[in-house]
């Protein structure tokens, strides 16, 4: 089963929004994050290898669609990416300001991979999870 950071992805994926005009960098985006959580008191690890993990992100969200490179005309660069309808899918559903976010998380956590194409569009699909 694949765990994954919620936490980190929809930072990323937050990011991966305002990343018309300059580049994606998701290891200052970590570091940032890292610095947030621990500022809230929550213990944040190894910072090195949230960095490392923020570097994986990249790659699985581009290589399964959740982003995709944002075209010249939207202030792309071609070191930025744009949310696909999937990854507005699942920002959405990792939403941190939206009270009671915690049942979808739930829900992509019991998946033996809730970030495999197949199985995070049936997940997404079903009522039961908003």
């Amino acid at each position: 089963m694949t765990t994954y950071n919620w936490d980190l992805i929809e930072r990323l994926l937050h990011e991966v929004q305002n990343s018309a005009g300059h580049s994606f960098t998701p290891r200052p985006y970590a570091e940032q994050h890292a610095a947030q959580k621990a500022a809230e008191g929550e213990p944040i690890g190894n910072l090195d290898h949230l960095k490392a993990v923020a570097d994986e992100y990249e790659k699985l969200l581009l290589q399964r669609g959740y982003i995709e490179p944002r075209p010249q005309e939207e202030g792309g660069t071609g070191t930025n990416y744009v949310l696909t309808q999937r990854g507005s899918s699942l920002l959405s559903l990792l939403d941190s300001s939206i009270p009671g976010n915690d049942h979808p998380r739930q829900v992509l956590d019991e998946q033996a991979d809730a970030l495999d194409e197949s199985t995070f569009d049936k997940v997404a699909s079903e009522a039961k999870i908003a």
